[in-house]
């Protein structure tokens, strides 16, 4: 299995659209670059819990 079968891009898809739109109706703006953070945080411990549940499964 290729490692990009793992990257959660939809998860971090949602992430970012959440984060966006809560912003967006608390302040009337959207910021991306927040925005964009919070998905790639999100998105990052996503895959180390994949791997480490994944590492786990095996031992």
């Amino acid at each position: 299995m290729a490692f990009a079968d793992n990257l959660p891009i939809s998860e971090s898809l949602g992430v970012f659209v959440g984060v966006a739109g809560l912003d967006w109706l608390a302040d009337g703006q959207a910021e991306p670059l927040n925005a964009v953070l919070a998905a790639v945080a999100a998105g990052a411990a996503i895959v180390a819990a994949r791997h480490w549940l994944k590492r786990r499964r095996k031992d």
